[in-house]
């Protein structure tokens, strides 16, 4: 087996890696210029709307609703 050192190979590597870098950096160079980001406007949400005025029948109703869980009755 040959001393990559002696042979010359590891200057092949070197090219290969500063290669594959500059191709890395072109594609990123090209893709932020043509890439056009569009202004978005602001979403707000309408916080105006009136709140529901719940009954005493209505209170009682959604507080016998049954749930999926049970509460214990003690705390341990």
């Amino acid at each position: 087996m040959e001393n990559p050192f002696e042979s010359g190979h590891i200057k092949n590597y070197l090219l290969l890696y500063a290669s594959v870098v500059v191709i890395m950096i072109l594609f990123f160079i090209a893709s932020s210029l043509f890439n056009d980001i569009e202004k978005v406007d602001k979403k707000e949400f309408n916080t105006d709307i009136p709140e529901k005025v719940l009954t005493q029948e209505e209170k009682d109703a959604d507080a016998n609703k049954s749930s999926p869980f049970k509460l214990l009755d003690k705390a341990y």
